[in-house]
C-alpha cells in the first residue's frame, strides 16, 4: 500500500454536515478493500454475489459491502451488468449505496460508457463517477451532485496486474496527483483461480467524506470494469477490453 501524504481540499464543494455513519472516514487516509472468496464460484464459475471487506490501514474492519443482484443477470451479462451494492457499518446499517447501469464494453461508443451514482444516506446522492472516453487510457471523472468535475481517475495504458499492483492516480484539477487507487496483487494462485481483488485506497487526510465515499465507489466501478472475470487471462487489459 503506497505510505504517500497528500493534501488537498475540493475547490468550489460546499461539504455540508457528514453523512450518517462516514464519521470515521474523516480519520483516515487510507482504506482497504477485501473481496471475499466465494468457493462456489471459486470451483466451478458460478457467478455469485460480490461481497467485500472495507478496513482501515490497520487492517481492522470498518464496513462490509454485497452486490445486490439476481442469478441472471450475473451470469448472463458478466461484470458489464447493472447492480446495487449496500455498504453497512458494524451495527449492519446501510450507510453507503451504489449503483450502476448496465453498459457495454465497447470503447468505439460514446455512449456505452461505464457510471455509477453514489448515495450517502441511501436515497441521497452526493456524487457520480463517470468514465470518459479515451481511446487507449482508462479514464473517469469524479462528479459532485451538480455534475461539475471535482476529481480524475487516470490509469495505466494496460491494467493487467502480472505480479504486480495496478496504480490508477487520483488528480486534481491542476491535475497534480493527490490519491490513488491501487489494485494489489494477491499472489498468482488466488489470482489465477478467482476474481477475489484486493485493492488500495489513498487520499488527503481533509478530503470531504463525500469525495472519499465517491472515491470508493470508483474502486467498485474499477474493479467491475478490469478486474472481475477470473485470472489475468480474463482482464481487460485496456480499455479495448
Amino acid at each position: 500500500m503506497d505510505n504517500t501524504r497528500y493534501t488537498f481540499t475540493v475547490p468550489n464543494y460546499n461539504p455540508g454536515a457528514v453523512p450518517p455513519g462516514l464519521e470515521y472516514l474523516a480519520q483516515v487516509d487510507q482504506i482497504l478493500v477485501h473481496q471475499k472468496i466465494e468457493l462456489l464460484e471459486a470451483i466451478i464459475g458460478f457467478e455469485t454475489n460480490n461481497q467485500y471487506e472495507i478496513k482501515n490501514s490497520m487492517g481492522q474492519k470498518i464496513y462490509s459491502a454485497k452486490e445486490q443482484n439476481d442469478c441472471c443477470t450475473r451470469n448472463c451479462c458478466g461484470p458489464q451488468r447493472s447492480f446495487d451494492l449496500k455498504i453497512k457499518d458494524h451495527n449492519d446499517q446501510e450507510v453507503i449505496h451504489l449503483i450502476k447501469p448496465f453498459r457495454c464494453t465497447s470503447c468505439m461508443c460514446p455512449c456505452c460508457l461505464q457510471e455509477m451514482e453514489v448515495q450517502a444516506p441511501p436515497g441521497t446522492t452526493i456524487g457520480y463517477v463517470i468514465q470518459n472516453w479515451h481511446p487507449f487510457l482508462p479514464k473517469l471523472s469524479i462528479l459532485g451532485t451538480a455534475n461539475e468535475t471535482l476529481l480524475t481517475i487516470e490509469g495505466p495504458l494496460c491494467a493487467i496486474s502480472c505480479c504486480g499492483d495496478v496504480n490508477f492516480d487520483v488528480k486534481g484539477k491542476d491535475g497534480h496527483v493527490i490519491g490513488r487507487i491501487s489494485k494489489q496483487w494477491s499472489g498468482l494462485i488466488k489470482e489465477g483461480l478467482t476474481d477475489a481483488d484486493n485493492f488500495g485506497i489513498s487520499f488527503p487526510m481533509d478530503l470531504d467524506v463525500k469525495m472519499k465515499a465517491v472515491l470508493l465507489g470508483a474502486c467498485f466501478l474499477i474493479d467491475f470494469m478490469f478486474f472481475e472475470n477470473v485470472g489475468d487471462s480474463g482482464q481487460r487489459c485496456s480499455v479495448f477490453g
